[in-house]
């Protein structure tokens, strides 16, 4: 029964673990990355819609995206989006294809993005503990239950550290390797 309880445990993290991954590929590092604009999104036919799902986005230089949409009345739309969101990078169309150039960074918008990764760090830390915590509690109740005996619920708990001690570990060393790609001139 606490090897389920375990496993399930795993689980979350593995997909906060996950979540965060996103969140890092959508923080720009200098270079053109077409995970830059997975959280932009446009009203589309009244329905708001992910971009990747209205258009095409490519890299085609170390230091541009092309966005093509599918449906080329969008194109004010899709601008309107980027020029909203916290990328700060200025589109520009030729009536068929947004193009993004991006700029080289500057050391405040590095440290600014640092700081933005650090932030999401540790929220992900945040919802590891609280995953945590909930197993625990789930684990007392069954202590309580007649499930678990006191050494057994120990043990169980040392496991449940352990878990999420190997996870805080990963998400470190995702930072660490996120901020280093910032910080590279």
């Amino acid at each position: 029964m606490q090897m389920e309880v375990h496993k399930k445990l795993e689980e979350k993290m593995t997909k906060t673990l996950q979540v965060l991954k996103d969140d890092l590929n959508g923080i720009r590092a200098g270079r053109a990355n077409p995970a830059m604009l997975d959280k932009i999104a446009i009203e589309y036919y009244g329905t708001v819609t992910p971009l990747k799902q209205v258009a095409s986005v490519s890299a085609p230089e170390p230091r541009a995206l092309t966005i093509q949409p599918y449906d080329p009345s969008v194109i004010a739309q899709i601008e309107k989006a980027i020029l909203q969101s916290d990328l700060g990078i200025n589109p520009s169309n030729d009536g068929k294809i947004i193009r993004l150039n991006i700029p080289q960074l500057t050391e405040e918008r590095r440290k600014d993005l640092t700081k933005i990764v650090k932030k999401t760090a540790e929220e992900s830390k945040v919802a590891l503990r609280n995953e945590r915590r909930n197993t625990n509690d789930t684990l007392k109740k069954m202590q309580k239950d007649g499930e678990l005996t006191e050494d057994n619920l120990k043990s169980a708990q040392e496991e449940v550290q352990n878990i999420t001690d190997k996870f805080i570990k990963k998400i470190d060393e995702m930072t660490d390797q996120k901020e280093k790609e910032i910080l590279e001139v």
